[in-house]
C-alpha cells in the first residue's frame, strides 16, 4: 500500500485577482498528474518553474483545494474528504518544508519558539520540558546544537537556516516529507550537505519523500523515482537510474543538457517558465516559446518547443504509456506497450 496515491489531480487558478477581477479566464496548472509515493520511498517532481510541482505539492497538504481528481492517504483515505480534527492529524503526519528559510522562519523567534510554535497545538505536544528536550535532539540531529535553541534565525547561515526547516519538519515525526527546492537556493557545497542530511534522514527514520527540484543530476542523485512535468503533465516517468541512462523524451532530455551547460537552460526561467529553446531541428515544433498556459492544450503541450514535432503532436493528445517496467512517457514518437 503507497503512503500516497495521486489520480488525475487537476488544479486551476482564475487569471486575473482582485475583489473586481472578471471570472471567466484561467491558468491551468496541474493538468490530470497522477503518481504514488511508496513506503521509505523517495519520488522526485521535476521541471523547469511555472510547471506545476509547486502546485501539486501544495494540494497534497491541502494548502490549496483540487478542483479535480484525488489524493488518498495510506488505506485510501481520501484527503479532499478531511475536515477538523482529521484534516488536522493528517497534516501532522505530511509535513512540508520550503524553498526559502529566511522567509519561512519567523526573524522575530528564537529557533526553540520556530520549531515549537506549531508543535504546541498539534495532538502530540508533551509539555514545554519534553518540548524543549526533544527540540534539542532535533537540532543534534540535523547538525546543530543545543545551544542554538535561544538563536535567531537572522543569526545563521543559509544552509544553517535551512537546517532549522528541517528540525522543524521532523519535530512532529512525519511519515511524508514534502522538499519545496530545498537546496536549490545553497551553494553547491552546502547542497551536497543538505542532501545527503536528508538521506541519513530517511535512513534512519524510514520516512518517504516528495522532493521537487528543476534540477535533474539533484534529483537523480537523492530520488528512486522521478516524475518530469511540463505546463501541469508528467511527460516522462522511471526509476532514477533508468532516467539518468535512457531519458527518452525531448523535454526530459532538453533538462539534462540544460543543467549540464550544453544548450540554453530553461531553469528559473520565472513564473510563466517561458524559456528559450535553441532547437537545431526544422520540424513544425522548432519554436521558441510555449504554447498558453490559460488554455488548454489540444495536442502535446511540449510540440511548439519540440524539434521532433508531428503534425499529430499538435492536433492530438498523448496518453501516458509504459515503454518497459516502470518507464513511461507521453510521447507520440516513442513506441509504447499497447
Amino acid at each position: 500500500m503507497p503512503v500516497m496515491s495521486v489520480e488525475n489531480l487537476s488544479k486551476r487558478f482564475n487569471l486575473e485577482a482582485g475583489f473586481f477581477a472578471r471570472f471567466g479566464r484561467f491558468v491551468y496548472a496541474v493538468n490530470g498528474i497522477s503518481f504514488s509515493i511508496g513506503e521509505n520511498e523517495s519520488y522526485g517532481l521535476v521541471g523547469e518553474s511555472g510547471c506545476g510541482k509547486t502546485t501539486t505539492a501544495r494540494l497534497l497538504v491541502r494548502m490549496y483545494e483540487r478542483d479535480g481528481g484525488s489524493v488518498r492517504y495510506r488505506d485510501g483515505t481520501d484527503v479532499g474528504g478531511l475536515s477538523g480534527n482529521a484534516l488536522k492529524v493528517y497534516r501532522e503526519k505530511i509535513k512540508y518544508i520550503f524553498q526559502d528559510p529566511a522567509r519561512s522562519l519567523n526573524p522575530r523567534m528564537s529557533v526553540y519558539d520556530v520549531l515549537v510554535s506549531g508543535y504546541r497545538y498539534s495532538s502530540r505536544f508533551p509539555g514545554e520540558k519534553a518540548a524543549r528536550r526533544e527540540a534539542g535532539d532535533i537540532l543534534e540531529e540535523v547538525g546543530l546544537s543545543r545551544e542554538d535553541l535561544e538563536r535567531r534565525p537572522s543569526e545563521f547561515s543559509g544552509g544553517q537556516r535551512q537546517r532549522v526547516s528541517i528540525a522543524r519538519g521532523l519535530l512532529l515525526k512525519p511519515e511524508l516529507l514534502i522538499c519545496d527546492e530545498v537546496v536549490s537556493a545553497l551553494d553547491v557545497s552546502i547542497q551536497g550537505q543538505i542532501l545527503n542530511l536528508l538521506l541519513d534522514i530517511r535512513e534512519k527514520r524510514g520516512i518517504s519523500f516528495l522532493f521537487i527540484a528543476h534540477d535533474l543530476r539533484v534529483a537523480c542523485y537523492f530520488c528512486d523515482r522521478i516524475g518530469v512535468m511540463y505546463r501541469g503533465e508528467l511527460m516522462e516517468e522511471a526509476p532514477a537510474a533508468e532516467l539518468y541512462r535512457n531519458a527518452r523524451h525531448p523535454y526530459t532530455r532538453l533538462l539534462f543538457s540544460s543543467v549540464s551547460g550544453a544548450g540554453i537552460s530553461l531553469l528559473g526561467a520565472g513564473a510563466s517558465g517561458a524559456g528559450t529553446f535553441a532547437g537545431t531541428g526544422s520540424g513544425p515544433g522548432n519554436r521558441a516559446a510555449p504554447a498558453d498556459a490559460s488554455a488548454p492544450s489540444p495536442g502535446c503541450p511540449f510540440a511548439p518547443r519540440c524539434t521532433d514535432a508531428r503534425e499529430r503532436c499538435f492536433a492530438e493528445h498523448p496518453e501516458m504509456g509504459e515503454l518497459e517496467a516502470g518507464h513511461k512517457i507521453r510521447c507520440f514518437n516513442s513506441p509504447v506497450r499497447g
